[in-house]
């Protein structure tokens, strides 16, 4: 990513905002998921993270009188932790299209077949075209969504991101993005 925050620092932003989805969840499913995939990023979590994000004022830490420290989102922070609850995730369409084709490539082992097929759903949701089962195409800037994908289902090492110029069947694809 481009100026912000890094992908350690939208983990504590994904936590924090974990907070704040148990609070609102409808359905025993996604606060289940939420608390797992909370505790999960947790552990990867150090106090530099932390330093980090309080330095680019993100998040305010108070030191609290038992030993405890407590973590709180600043207005900054919940507008950036906001924009990346992943339900609500959408690829912006510029005013010109670049010409480049983003290609999403992956293969996700049998033992992680849930975030294989999430990954699969919030392509589809974000408006990837289906290429072949594992290789999705999508005509605009996207790698911020992706890599946001990417890190919560902690599948880094199983994706991959192509810029492409060209692609054989790119008029086709034109024609289904209206290019």
């Amino acid at each position: 990513m481009s100026k912000g925050p890094g992908v350690a620092q939208r983990k504590i932003l994904l936590l924090i905002l974990g907070g704040i989805m148990l609070s609102l969840s409808n359905s025993p499913k996604g606060y289940f998921r939420t608390i797992r995939k909370i505790r999960q990023d947790w552990k990867k979590i150090n106090k530099q993270t932390i330093r980090n994000l309080y330095q680019s004022r993100l998040i305010d830490v108070r030191e609290n009188s038992d030993d405890t420290v407590t973590i709180i989102l600043t207005e900054e922070g919940k507008k950036k932790a906001l924009t990346y609850k992943i339900e609500d995730i959408e690829i912006k369409k510029p005013k010109r299209w670049d010409g480049k084709w983003r290609v999403v490539v992956f293969d996700i082992p049998e033992k992680s077949k849930q975030a294989r097929e999430a990954f699969r759903y919030h392509l589809k949701n974000l408006q990837f075209h289906e290429f072949q089962k594992s290789v999705f195409v999508h005509p605009f800037d996207c790698k911020d969504e992706v890599d946001y994908i990417v890190e919560f289902y902690d599948i880094r090492k199983f994706v991959r991101f192509i810029i492409a110029e060209s692609i054989d069947n790119g008029l086709h694809l034109e024609k289904i993005y209206g290019l």
